[in-house]
């Protein structure tokens, strides 16, 4: 029986991409929203889960590093989708027909500059896959979607403009979830330890808290605040560094970290990458 892998969004999205590159040996499962990917994988609907974390031209993901810490998940991969936005017509549309363009929120301002140099309108979708769907569905010439050239298999739409995004370096960033952790791994690249923690209501705890990275070398490759339970003064940290829970310095570092904070927590343990480099 094939596995299957949870997704939010419609098949045809970026997510759907991010598993047929990955892991393009699983059923990929559509989701509502990023709870029901989650539930999916602890309900034992599905193996695990693909999450976009990260975008590296907006940032991080709404709600993702909220839902992490108690999503009763761990993160045991990741992945990098370059995203090429293309132009999806129905049969027989031409470029000079389109007058409206849908995508997701997110998608929209990345086209900016096409749209505005043919007079396309953008037009707020759900998700790019779904508008992808939705312009197959009515069959109006005059409207297309800014989606993934694998929502225009899928759906049965022809590519009239092809990577038309305003910066060339689009990538997003996605994380494997697992019911399971998997620590026993060594990647070619090295290891990266990602955790939430909350620093103690004392004086300057966060430099605190960090200088134990720095007196051990190691790298913390990002450092992410949000607030917990909506209080401006309880104050969640996201973090990645390279390295493993069992390295020495890893565990140095760790427990002068646990000192200053009121808890840690290890989302997972996983390999680098080889797209990072």
């Amino acid at each position: 029986m094939t596995q299957r892998i949870a997704i939010q969004g419609e098949l045809g999205s970026y997510s759907h991409e991010a598993c047929r590159k990955e892991r393009p040996d699983m059923d990929v499962l559509p989701c509502r929203n990023f709870e029901d990917a989650i539930n999916a994988v602890r309900s034992g609907a599905a193996e695990l889960a693909m999450l976009p974390v990260e975008n590296s031209t907006y940032g991080r993901v709404a709600d993702i590093h909220r839902l992490l810490p108690h999503s009763g998940l761990h993160i045991i991969d990741e992945a990098f989708v370059r995203v090429h936005i293309n132009l999806l017509g129905v049969p027989g549309a031409q470029l000079e027909d389109i007058k409206e363009a849908h995508s997701h929120l997110v998608l929209l301002p990345q086209c900016a500059r096409f749209l505005s140099e043919n007079n396309i309108h953008g037009r707020v979708s759900p998700d790019n896959a779904r508008a992808a769907r939705d312009v197959a569905e009515q069959g109006d010439k005059s409207h297309a979607a800014l989606a993934s050239e694998l929502a225009g298999e899928i759906y049965g739409l022809e590519v009239l403009a092809r990577h038309i995004e305003d910066h060339g370096n689009n990538t997003t960033r996605f994380l494997t979830m697992s019911r399971d952790p998997n620590t026993e791994r060594r990647g070619n690249h090295g290891m990266i330890t990602s955790f939430v923690f909350q620093v103690r209501n004392i004086p300057a705890a966060l430099y605190k808290a960090m200088g134990g990275f720095a007196t051990n070398g190691i790298n913390m490759t990002k450092l992410e605040s949000y607030m917990v339970d909506g209080s401006f003064t309880a104050t969640q940290f996201y973090a990645d560094i390279d390295g493993h829970p069992d390295d020495p310095n890893v565990r140095l570092a760790m427990d002068e970290l646990a000192y200053f904070t009121t808890n840690i927590e290890i989302l997972g343990v996983y390999p680098e990458n080889d797209d990072r480099f």
